[in-house]
């Protein structure tokens, strides 16, 4: 009988081991009982599935069941799939009534283990009786928990599978000791603590709620929960165990513990930390420890680390970015890489120190590594790290998009699907314009066909700096003049790239290719002396008296103010007073001296260094144009007999982005496209271009181009329409153009070829570049240049594989012995005979091109350059396979992204550096871009 005390709390009393021994017998009996009927109807239902499977029993029980309960019993079967689909229905997450139940659930099985807590003060072997306000109120919970567990039983396809899910085993063992203290009229504490293990469904119920919605969230929440349930759940046990004792010992070496020191124990247990002054005492209490601590280290050393690292990357790269008046920055968001990152600020920060004063604020989908954060602390004072997406307008509100110069979109060019990657980011430039209209993008684009998009949104202006580069056209232009010009795409690409490192060279050439990497695109204001010369003249002058190389002028139209940019003009173009020249040479020391001469003191110097500032010039002139709007105009060899009066009405005014091609076909020439820039023809058929190795007698072809290609069915389009147009020309005659040969998998030319049935001379030869037969069908042997093109990236694990085909391919071709014939194709490039053995017949190498996508695999095709001796270390820009023009990478093009960005930030900077007698390399890099678009097309 329990006794009332004086504050109204029913007095406890003690539990005898049988009552104990009834509530926890209560709940294995119950799952073992369970388990085995669900068993056992298991095997009754196989059985007869294969009495029916067996030829005359299935009969039988058919007619059976047709004769004797027939519509009943599929009646039945009917009502039982529906009411089990509502069930589920019920029970689902995506319904209304069912997250509702959830929540209920969830809840009440918190309040349940609250009231354990409340119970958990008082001696374990003692019971409680009814009079207990907390008892009434966990028996309700319970009522409630055994509803839930019936519906979901029915609801369940696999029975058995339902009966040992973790939730499953929490009910079975929580709830039939509920109705035993109801029979006893007595409560006792026992397994009641596992209620615990329902704080494993906190992230769904979170989720729900809505009260978390990023990945981050979502995944802090479930390893709290985790952890939080394992600590109550093994507090629950020790506290259980260490009060009543061994069984066995009946309880004689028991020890009086809270459940606070239950926790206490638990904790630092998983912390691998034991003070000493809480311990386990009995047998089972210790077993219980050691297993426990085994799955503590996986705990702690895993679990509790990754939160602390998710709560602090989550505080430490969501803080907005604080914009300060006065300085500049710009959003570079995208591919957010260590590659992509090393490669932009080391092009971006070209300059010196203290001469840019723009901030870089990265906004990075991920928390960046630990090798992008030492990156990052490296360029501390220009660089902040922003964690978010430009997809949402949130993100782009912390990053200040709006105040930005401009937003920089950068692309993953090894990603393996390129159609993939330029749409997300197409879909960036569409948020950012969504956000702010007035914002400044440029983006990098992989597929030169998904450029037509970006202009199709309505706020995207090419006026105000919006500008797409796209890797593919230009990658596939210079290789296309690398064929036409060998060395070319070497000379361009050495004309952006800078080498820091110190190198020794070992003959000759060597020291001479060192010396040309030092050159860049450098501008300069010229003497008056030059005014009323052509530029033939000029520019020989220059080479002659000064060293320098001059390729190009800014042109003024004497009508509408309008300032080109001339590349060679013809003899008719003259100079006037402060033209602006475009020179290649090491440094600005050297092109000062355009602007230095005069033809009174230095007519009869030859030695550049003494062509300085003479007494005639008290001052360089500076020139100030005003408004001036910049376009390009590029003159072919078939524009050369134009008239001045038409140079000088080009009156249309174009914005700094856009490229104006100025031409004059020659007359009675072949037909053209619409805008008279390429050959064009009717659309040919493609079974006409196939080739076949068979019949190699009927097409015999000779100084003609072979492109390698590599896909299949499904691989993305590179767009082998940019790498034929340049071959196409209308600065070339119709007799001029080579016939170019594909040689690569008929299912993927297929795809290629809507894009290419309009150009003439265009044959496709089905095969592989890795069979020579194929090489030898497409008459290799008389080429003037063979192509081998990278193929689309695959998903590697190693970015070394992304040239496997291409590496091999490029070893093919280099093994090939082609004797040399007394017919030798016209190019002095291809003629070039050699012999190991002067008693043998000579040989000669046929000419190609590579493309490599990784520029450290050039160290695999390093040995078919031929030269003995090499550099030391597998730089590709130090290679003797790219000195000698036989190996193209277009990772250099990473540079045109921050060159545009620093070039045209707006019409004023662009302006001062007009002004400014003298420009920087890098301020004047974007402009020659396009004409480096120039030297592609014409």
């Amino acid at each position: 009988i329990c006794r009332v005390v004086e504050w109204g709390r029913p007095e406890k009393m003690a539990c005898s081991i049988e009552i104990q021994a009834a509530f926890i017998l209560s709940s294995f009996v119950t799952f073992f009982v369970g388990l085995l009927i669900l068993f056992i109807f298991r095997l009754i239902w196989r059985t007869i599935k294969k009495w029916q499977n067996i030829k005359g029993t299935g009969i039988i029980l058919e007619l059976l069941l047709t004769k004797s309960t027939g519509n009943k019993h599929l009646k039945s079967l009917h009502f039982h799939g529906i009411f089990r689909n509502r069930i589920e229905m019920l029970l689902s997450a995506q319904t209304f009534v069912g997250q509702v139940l959830m929540i209920l659930v969830f809840v009440l099985s918190i309040g349940s283990l609250i009231i354990y807590f409340i119970n958990s003060s008082d001696p374990v072997g003692s019971c409680s009786s009814y009079q207990d306000k907390t008892i009434p109120i966990d028996l309700t919970f319970n009522v409630f928990f055994s509803f839930y567990f019936g519906l979901r039983f029915v609801a369940a396809d696999d029975k058995i599978k339902f009966w040992l899910e973790m939730n499953s085993i929490v009910d079975i063992f929580t709830i039939p000791p509920t109705f035993i203290s109801y029979y006893l009229k007595s409560n006792w504490l026992g397994l009641r603590f596992l209620r615990a293990l329902r704080l494993l469904e906190l992230p769904q119920i979170l989720q729900i709620l809505q009260a978390i919605r990023t990945s981050s969230s979502v995944k802090f929440s479930k390893l709290l929960s985790i952890v939080l349930s394992t600590w109550f759940t093994a507090a629950g046990f020790i506290h259980l165990v260490e009060n009543s004792g061994d069984p066995w010992l009946k309880g004689r070496n028991s020890q009086n513990i809270s459940y606070f020191e239950s926790i206490y124990l638990v904790m630092a247990t998983t912390s691998t930390v034991g003070f000493g002054d809480v311990v386990a005492k009995t047998s089972l209490g210790r077993t219980f420890i050691m297993f426990f601590t085994l799955g503590s280290l996986i705990l702690f050393a895993n679990y509790v680390p990754e939160m602390v690292e998710i709560f602090a990357n989550k505080r430490k790269y969501t803080s907005p970015y604080e914009v300060v008046k006065g300085k500049k920055f710009i959003v570079v968001c995208g591919n957010i890489t260590v590659d992509s990152v090393t490669a932009f600020l080391r092009n971006f920060l070209r300059h010196k120190s203290g001469q840019i004063n723009i901030e870089i604020v990265f906004l990075g989908e991920v928390p960046p590594s630990l090798e992008l954060e030492t990156l990052f602390k490296c360029y501390m004072a220009y660089t902040t790290f922003v964690s978010g997406s430009a997809l949402k307008w949130e993100d782009l509100r912390r990053v200040a998009v709006e105040s930005a110069e401009a937003c920089l979109i950068i692309a993953n060019p090894l990603c393996s699907d390129s159609h993939a990657e330029d749409t997300s980011n197409i879909m960036r430039v569409l948020s950012i314009k969504n956000y702010n209209p007035n914002t400044r993008v440029i983006i990098q684009i992989l597929q030169s066909h998904n450029k037509v998009f970006l202009p199709k949104i309505p706020s995207w202006n090419w006026t105000t700096g919006d500008n797409i580069i796209c890797f593919a056209e230009l990658k596939l232009g210079f290789m296309a003049q690398g064929c036409l010009v060998p060395g070319l795409c070497t000379f361009l690409t050495t004309l952006f790239i800078e080498q820091n490192k110190k190198v020794f060279p070992k003959q000759p050439w060597q020291k001479h290719f060192l010396n040309g990497l030092k050159n860049k695109i450098l501008t300069q204001r010229l003497s008056d002396d030059f005014a009323g010369m052509s530029f033939p003249e000029v520019s020989r002058l220059c080479f002659v008296k000064m060293g320098l190389m001059l390729i190009a002028i800014e042109h003024k139209s004497l009508f509408h103010g309008c300032c080109g940019l001339m590349l060679n003009p013809s003899a008719e173009v003259k100079l006037r007073k402060n033209t602006l020249g475009f020179f290649i040479a090491e440094s600005s020391k050297e092109v000062i001296r355009a602007a230095f001469y005069c033809a009174k003191c230095h007519g009869d110097v030859f030695i550049p260094e003494l062509i300085g500032k003479c007494n005639c010039k008290t001052k360089i002139q500076r020139h100030f144009p005003g408004n001036c709007t910049l376009y390009l105009v590029a003159l072919s060899p078939a524009s050369r007999g134009m008239r001045m009066s038409e140079l000088k009405d080009m009156s249309s005014e174009i914005s700094p982005s856009d490229m104006t091609f100025l031409y004059e076909p020659e007359p009675g020439c072949d037909q053209l496209d619409e805008s008279g820039m390429f050959h064009w023809c009717r659309a040919i058929a493609l079974d006409r271009v196939i080739l076949k190795r068979m019949d190699k007698s009927k097409h015999e072809f000779r100084n003609h181009v072979v492109a390698c290609v590599f896909g299949d069915a499904h691989s993305t389009l590179m767009g082998l329409r940019n790498f034929v147009i340049p071959l196409r020309a209308s600065s070339y005659t119709r007799q001029e153009l080579k016939d170019i040969v594909f040689i690569g998998s008929l299912d993927y030319l297929k795809r290629e070829w809507v894009f290419l049935r309009n150009f003439p001379q265009i044959y496709i030869l089905p095969g592989s570049a890795l069979f020579p037969e194929d090489l030898r069908a497409a008459n290799i042997e008389e080429c003037s240049m063979c192509a081998v093109l990278s193929s689309s990236s695959k998903a590697l694990s190693n970015p070394a594989l992304v040239d496997t085909e291409t590496i091999m391919a490029t070893l093919n071709i280099g093994s090939l012995r082609v004797s040399c014939a007394p017919n030798m194709p016209e190019e002095p490039w291809t003629s070039e005979c050699f012999t190991r053995f002067p008693e043998k017949l000579k040989f000669r190498r046929i000419p190609i091109l590579t493309e490599l996508k990784n520029p450290s695999n050039i160290h695999y095709i390093e040995q078919l350059s031929g030269l003995d001796e090499s550099f030391s270390g597998t730089n590709l820009h130090l290679s003797t396979s790219f000195s000698t023009g036989t190996v193209f990478s277009g990772s250099f093009l990473d540079s045109l992204l921050a060159t545009v960005t620093l070039a045209f930030g707006d019409m004023s900077f662009v302006q001062s550096y007009v002004d400014s007698p003298s420009m920087s390399p890098l301020s004047w890099g974007a402009l020659f871009c396009f004409v480096l678009l120039m030297f592609v097309y014409f």
